[in-house]
């Protein structure tokens, strides 16, 4: 099946679902014909590229213990976005590896605590450290103080800060998403607003910018969600949209016990494709957007990778293929920014 969402059977049921649901593009296949290895859209090149990494570290300046702790805390909890923030432009690179490390420390807090009252703890330092850089007194902390450096350098917007970190706490919660637009919400307020920053880094201020970024943010938070699934089934979890597992009548332990019937890869292809509109979307106005911009958006080779290898295994979300590193994908990160596109 290509991504081309199918009629409802009703339309009271289409309409329950709401844009989460809407036709979508088509390519590949028709949904009903399941043949094994089918050809989707092709990959951006092959080959790989560990000295992509060198190249471009090779002209930054002499980092500090500071940036060091940042630069390898992203490379180990964000690889994918390690290997974006090493192709950007050299001033803008060390600001997004502390905005990445900023946004890491958040992101992990949720399950390396055991009880909420401690990552609320947690959630109200960085809250504090935010003021206080704000009013030029960081705290002793390493990802902090890079921060404060960024902030210093590109006058980034304190409202996106915030906006991560209300979210962040917001999510400890840990309750599931009632419908794909409170899934997308959460997208908006944490990965979107990275990007809005690093667009700050990069010195762009530009709607049509701004406009890729949401649409690639709420994608990116989606294929999050996807990707994280087995994990949180793992541990008796699931936070894939209940109105979209409701429509095809999927309940959270069809997905606990890693069932592989047809109606749960279909919760999985109607979430999967509306990642897909997200970035086929933010391209279809690549034109207005300053190519000064386009190294904030190189995630999309990754998104793009995600949802490919996703496609290719029918939809099941628990294939060993998909937790796999695409050895590829440094070379097509590169290729991709050298061609500037995303």
């Amino acid at each position: 099946r290509g991504w081309g969402l199918r009629k409802m059977a009703a339309a009271g049921a289409a309409a329950r679902v709401g844009r989460g649901l809407r036709s979508a593009l088509c390519y590949g296949q028709p949904r009903g014909s399941r043949v094994g290895g089918r050809l989707l859209c092709p990959g951006s090149c092959g080959g790989g590229a560990p000295a992509v990494a060198v190249a471009a570290a090779s002209s930054r300046p002499a980092t500090g213990e500071e940036e060091r702790y940042c630069i390898e805390l992203v490379r180990k909890r964000d690889y994918e976005g390690f290997l974006c923030s090493l192709l950007l432009p050299a001033e803008s690179r060390s600001s997004v590896f502390a905005l990445r490390a900023f946004n890491v420390e958040l992101a992990q807090i949720k399950d390396s605590v055991t009880q909420k009252t401690i990552g609320l703890m947690r959630i109200e330092f960085w809250r504090k450290a935010v003021e206080d850089i704000y009013h030029d007194n960081p705290p002793q902390q390493p990802v902090a103080r890079e921060l404060w450096k960024a902030i210093k350098r590109q006058n980034l917007t304190k409202k996106w800060l915030m906006k991560i970190i209300d979210e962040r706490e917001k999510n400890l919660d840990d309750r599931g998403y009632r419908n794909i637009s409170e899934l997308e919400a959460y997208a908006e307020n944490t990965q979107s607003s990275l990007l809005y920053l690093t667009l700050e880094t990069l010195g762009v201020k530009d709607i049509h910018a701004d406009h890729a970024a949401s649409h690639i943010g709420k994608a990116q938070g989606i294929v999050t969600c996807l990707r994280s699934t087995p994990y949180h089934a793992s541990r008796g979890k699931v936070f894939l949209p209940l109105d979209i597992c409701m429509l095809h009548n999927v309940s959270q332990e069809d997905f606990i016990r890693h069932k592989q019937e047809q109606k749960v890869k279909d919760v999985i292809y109607d979430v999967a494709s509306q990642a897909h509109i997200h970035v086929e979307h933010a391209r279809s106005f690549r034109k207005k957007v300053p190519v000064k911009a386009f190294p904030a958006f190189l995630c999309t080779v990754s998104l793009e990778d995600y949802l490919s290898k996703i496609q290719k295994v029918d939809f099941n979300i628990f294939h060993p293929s998909l937790h796999r590193k695409n050895p590829l994908l440094p070379l097509q990160l590169y290729i991709r920014s050298w061609k500037k596109m995303y």
